[in-house]
């Protein structure tokens, strides 16, 4: 095979995961191939909606009924928009098969959903990483906060991120760039949190966004966040974290990184003799040819579902039900988060003040059920989100000049409206599952994939106990028009799906050891999603990238000692 196909490293994926990967082997001079299965998309000129107006977009940024039809999957998605649609996977394009309701949310480009996501980043603290040996609900993380503490520092000061100092055990302070801050509403009510509990925390929310600049930030090329709220588009100035801003040009420049995009990974090449895997196999997206490169080491940060499709379908003599699947546990313990509990009010008090300007971000009530001794019926808790808002009632009636002056003076509410969303931490059970389907295939030839995931009990008693503390939180703060509902958001739609090839002690009983080294394959590492033994009522994607960082600096080592 000749030498332009070999390389030190492969990394699978070019999205969040991906790119610390490529960008901490390119740095430390390892020639890397960085694989992705869709276009590629640089900073900042394919951004192609980032600053046009609201009336530059034929639909004034909704989805026409035809396309929401077609993409009732993909629609679900808060941004799946007239400004970021092309950004998503439609569902035509890639089909997978659904057991029960799963709302599979993807973006196949250079960047990944990184363009796209929320940007909200909290650290885990031991409480999560010793959850699972303490209420026995999966097996124990061979990992705790000691050891991913650092890589967490690390991360963020390269990442960016807006915080306050808030000395709570239960949601660890990081390295932070100054906050927004938070409105005289959302300060009122965690004063009267304060004021009634003492385990209820009401902070600010800790997002990926640049507040301040740095030599670090200069380097990189950004410039501050303009809070201008329509970071799905992708930010010219780089404002908010995304890793086509930072990571992918970061390791480009070190001139150690081969990016190859359109490249759909069939499976990693095991060798039985050598004992390690050896490279992977790539199919061109358009024409459909085989390639195949080789490496030391591969990284797999193909998002986790596309994870587990990658080392199920990566059969071999030696592996015949998926790559180092000799526990049978591979795409099982499936987990994510539920989003389903939505709490409204209203607030009669301020009402001489107002919100100037925009943030990128709201309050946060870190996790409170369940924290320091089993208090419920339910296994684990619940995060949530708290914004307070003023709305502007706009007078859309009547043609022309008056319609023009109806809406220049409309005249902001006098009555502020309160809202809060649940961010539930479902149990990994080996039911919620994903595996090949025998008999449909997709375009590429490879087997499509099949989720069977779902709510169970634990998840309704979960969501009735929000409503519960959250109804009377609201009433104790002298909020009005209380109103819960249950949105009847499918599994996926949280966009935080993990698990799979979970990490853990024993090869028994997981897929990866404390380095995210496969047990049964160490030069194969998984960094991604689907890495997590237990979810947290945390958004994950701040430990996922302190995971591979970490993960990613003892490949290196091990590569220079000669181990893999």
């Amino acid at each position: 095979m000749s030498k332009v196909n070999h390389f030190d490293t492969i990394v699978i994926g070019a999205g969040m995961t991906g790119g610390w990967a490529a960008k901490e082997f390119c740095e430390q001079g390892l020639k890397t191939l960085l694989i992705d299965r869709g276009r590629n998309v640089e900073h900042p000129k394919d951004y192609p909606t980032t600053n046009m107006m609201p009336w530059e977009f034929k639909h004034r940024g909704d989805i026409p009924a035809e396309i929401r039809a077609q993409n009732p999957i993909a629609s679900s998605c808060y941004a799946f928009r007239e400004d970021a649609m092309h950004f998503f996977v439609k569902d035509g394009e890639h089909p997978y098969v659904q057991t029960k309701p799963f709302q599979w949310i993807r973006g196949y480009q250079v960047g990944g959903k990184s363009i796209m996501w929320a940007r909200q980043v909290q650290r885990w603290s031991d409480h999560d990483f010793e959850g699972p040996a303490r209420d026995g609900f999966a097996v124990d993380w061979p990992i705790r906060y000691r050891h991913l503490d650092p890589w967490y520092t690390y991360v963020e000061r390269f990442v960016g991120v807006s915080g306050n100092k808030d000395g709570l055990d239960v949601l660890p302070d990081g390295d932070f760039l100054k906050p927004f801050g938070t409105n005289c509403v959302e300060d009122y009510f965690s004063d009267q949190m304060k004021k009634y509990y003492k385990d209820r925390h009401v902070i600010y929310g800790r997002c990926a966004h640049l507040t301040e600049s740095k030599p670090i930030y200069v380097a990189q090329g950004r410039g501050l966040c303009a809070s201008r709220k329509v970071c799905q588009r992708g930010c010219p100035f780089g404002g908010y974290f995304n890793a086509n801003a930072t990571l992918i040009p970061w390791a480009m420049k070190t001139g150690n990184l081969t990016l190859k995009t359109d490249a759909v990974v069939h499976s990693i090449i095991y060798d039985k003799d050598l004992k390690k895997a050896t490279g992977v196999r790539v199919i061109d997206a358009h024409n459909k040819t085989v390639t195949e490169y080789f490496a030391k080491v591969v990284f797999l940060n193909a998002s986790t579902l596309n994870t587990n499709l990658i080392l199920l379908n990566s059969v071999s003599e030696r592996f015949p039900n998926g790559l180092g699947n000799d526990s049978g546990l591979l795409g099982k313990y499936i987990a994510f988060h539920n989003y389903r509990g939505v709490i409204s009010a209203t607030y009669e008090g301020y009402k001489d003040q107002k919100v100037d300007g925009r943030k990128p971000t709201s309050a946060y009530l870190p996790r409170f059920r369940n924290v320091y001794r089993q208090e419920t019926e339910f296994l684990r808790g619940y995060a949530a989100g708290f914004g307070a808002s003023k709305p502007v009632n706009y007078e859309t009636t009547g043609i022309g000049d008056q319609l023009h002056d109806n809406l220049v003076n409309a005249k902001t509410s006098n009555v502020w409206k309160v809202g809060s969303h649940m961010m539930g931490e479902t149990i990994p059970k080996e039911s919620n599952q994903v595996s090949l389907d025998n008999k449909l295939e997709d375009e590429w030839g490879i087997p499509q994939l099949k989720i069977d995931v779902d709510y169970d009990d634990n998840d309704e008693k979960m969501l009735k106990d929000f409503f519960d503390e959250f109804l009377e939180m609201y009433s104790k703060a002298g909020f009005t028009n209380i109103k819960t509902r249950d949105n009847g958001r499918k599994p996926g739609n949280d966009i935080h799906e993990m698990g799979g090839v979970r990490m853990g002690h024993d090869p028994k009983t997981s897929l990866l050891n404390k380095w995210n080294q496969m047990h049964h394959c160490a030069n194969v590492y998984v960094t991604d999603g689907a890495c997590m033994t237990s979810t947290a009522t945390q958004n994950p994607s701040l430990t996922f990238m302190a995971l591979t960082a970490r993960a990613a600096n003892h490949a290196i080592d091990q590569i220079k000692k000669g181990n893999i």
